[in-house]
Parts: structure tokens; C-alpha cells; sequence
């Protein structure tokens, strides 16, 4: 897989930036925090409130980036840890990738078709107290919004996602 996938994250294809922003630069003095990273097809960011989400997409979108159209992805999608897509998305692939820690694995995505195979973290990135080694989401109002608590089991929260229908588990600390 190419990019790494942590709390919730935006995935906006690079072809994209070239329409709706002069120059990267101008694209990078948007991004909020530093959990940047990408391949040469796709460029991830990540958040940990569907509100940070909201309002970055809003930005994006005033740059002239197609979110949704027909209620299909155009130009970006939100993608969450630990049930991937939030909405259907016909161009990429979600899943774990393995990692050389103590046969640990990472969510992950990708350009459909793509052959770049490794796996791209944002600078300084570590696994060692990542969200992917520890989930953290921050439980408000707005990520009541996606997820409803629908029970407690062997060591984890289950949350139904409303956006997809999936069941998604989360380790209590």
C-alpha cells in the first residue's frame, strides 16, 4: 500500500492539486498539521475530529476540489482508520499493510492499479506511540455525528460507522 492511514484522514489525489492550486507550495500552506505524507499519486492528511475534517475539505473545496458529486468521490475522500472509505470510492484501496515491528500492521491505501508498494509515513513518523499503535479518537459531538456506541466487548468499544454501516472497534486504553 502506499500511504499510511491514521484517525481520520484526507486522501486527495495529486492530479487533483494540479487544478486547484499555482503551485504545491501554495497547496502545502493549507495543510493544518504535520501528518502530511504521499506517494506521487496521492497525498494524505490526517485529523482526529470530523470537525477538523469538515472544515479542511471546505477549504479544499474553495480551491476548486470536487469532494462529492452524485454522491461519488471526485477529486479527495475521508478515509478512517479502522473502517477505511467513509464514503464509496471507485479509486483506491484500503487496507493493512505489514510492518518489519513484531509482525505489526498499519491502515494503509492506494491508487487502484498503483505498483508503488511501499509504504509512505509522514516525516518523523514512528510507530512506537502512533495512533496506529494506540487509536485515540476524539469522542464529540460531531464524531457522534459517524459513530453510535453500540457495545463494550473483550477489551473494546464497538461503534456502528452511520456513514458506512460498518462495525468498528476500538482498544480501551
Amino acid at each position: 500500500m502506499a500511504v499510511l492511514i491514521e484517525a481520520i484522514s484526507v486522501v486527495i489525489r495529486v492530479k487533483a492539486l494540479q487544478c486547484g492550486f499555482d503551485s504545491i507550495e501554495s497547496f502545502l500552506e493549507t495543510v493544518p498539521n504535520e501528518t502530511l505524507c504521499g506517494d506521487n499519486e496521492l497525498i494524505r492528511i490526517g485529523f482526529n475530529s470530523p470537525t477538523e475534517v469538515e472544515e479542511y475539505i471546505a477549504l479544499l473545496e474553495h480551491h476548486g476540489l470536487i469532494f462529492l458529486q452524485d454522491k461519488k468521490t471526485i477529486d479527495l475522500v475521508v478515509v478512517d482508520q479502522e473502517s477505511g472509505p467513509t464514503t464509496p470510492c471507485d479509486w483506491i484501496e484500503f487496507g493493512r499493510t505489514k510492518i518489519d515491528l513484531d509482525n505489526a500492521d498499519v491502515a494503509s491505501c492506494r491508487l487502484i492499479n498503483s505498483r508503488i508498494v511501499e509504504l509512505i509515513t509522514p516525516q518523523g513518523w514512528r510507530y512506537e506511540d502512533s495512533l496506529s499503535q494506540n487509536l485515540s479518537i476524539e469522542h464529540t459531538d460531531q464524531t457522534r455525528k459517524y459513530l453510535q456506541f453500540l457495545r463494550q466487548e473483550d477489551g473494546q468499544e464497538i461503534y456502528l460507522n452511520k456513514m458506512t454501516g460498518e462495525e468498528v472497534a476500538i482498544d480501551l486504553p
